[in-house]
């Protein structure tokens, strides 16, 4: 099938479960919400490598937040509910507690499972509760004012690692067609792409071919230098340049919408050459995205 005249590949991409929380960030200004969600996201691109999968979700308008103030979610992502436990705690206590003006609540209020975040103890018994709005949450005295949070998170079973191979005639079509599909993609509430810019140029394989001890390696099937060189190349006549999207999102309908808006988004740069997708007959996880039942 086509869309745009932009191929689209007959496959599938293959995704794993993972426990999705969401913190909404207010703040007195709108940037001052995002720096914090920003800086709370960082290093945090793959849990091949790093502690968490992290990503600024959506703003949310002052007159949607419980103190009236405008704000950002984000989403923090880990397979394991212990280690997302833990990452609640790390990225809330260092990075959104120690920025100007900020509130932490919870953004998933309607979850079933529930994170506990103690962290008013660093008020070191100054702290007290108060209601806001009709959240319960605790107020902890900083020489720049009070700050705000809730001490119970959601979390969710979401879906981690839906994704699609943005491939261009030059490496700047393929660039700006996986950059309007990062773009499309953060539209979409409840979906993040958390490496960077939303973009991924080292898209990878499970395992190595080569070195064992390696969870990970480069997906030469997929690498243009490499067409010709591999037996087993997957690089389509005229492609010169690929760029992987990956999607995180706290259902499986949440990523399947944000991989096709950003598919078409994709498909509407000049240059763009065709569309396909990671899998891996099943050994990265359950579920399998195909590609035409996208649009």
């Amino acid at each position: 099938m086509e869309f745009n005249g932009v191929p689209i590949d007959d496959t599938y991409a293959e995704a794993f479960p993972i426990w999705i929380s969401r913190v909404l960030i207010t703040a007195a200004t709108m940037d001052l919400a995002y720096t914090a969600a920003v800086e709370a996201s960082g290093f945090a691109t793959s849990c091949i490598g790093c502690t968490a999968e992290c990503g600024v979700d959506t703003f949310v308008p002052a007159e949607e937040t419980p103190d009236g103030r405008p704000g950002y979610s984000m989403l923090i992502c880990n397979p394991s509910k212990k280690k997302l436990k833990e990452q609640l705690i790390e990225r809330i206590g260092e990075c959104i507690l120690t920025a100007p003006t900020t509130a932490a609540f919870n953004g998933l209020p309607g979850a079933e499972e529930k994170i506990p975040v103690k962290l008013h103890f660093f008020g070191d018994g100054y702290e007290y509760q108060q209601k806001v709005g009709d959240r319960d949450c605790w107020a902890i005295p900083l020489m720049g004012g009070e700050f705000i949070i809730e001490e119970e998170y959601g979390a969710v079973k979401g879906v981690a690692g839906g994704n699609f191979f943005v491939m261009g005639e030059n490496q700047m079509a393929a660039l700006v067609g996986a950059q309007a599909a990062s773009d499309a993609i953060s539209g979409v509430e409840g979906a993040i792409t958390s490496f960077p810019g939303g973009i991924v140029a080292s898209g990878s394989k499970v395992g190595s071919k080569k070195y064992k001890f390696m969870n990970a390696s480069t997906n030469e099937a997929y690498c243009p230098s490499l067409k010709g060189k591999v037996e087993d190349s997957k690089i389509p006549d005229g492609v010169n340049s690929v760029f992987e999207i990956v999607i995180d999102g706290v259902d499986a309908e949440t990523v399947a919408d944000a991989m096709g808006a950003g598919i078409r988004a994709a498909c509407m740069i000049p240059g763009v050459k065709f569309i396909s997708a990671g899998n891996y007959g099943g050994s990265l996880g359950p579920h399998q995205f195909q590609l035409k039942d996208l649009f």
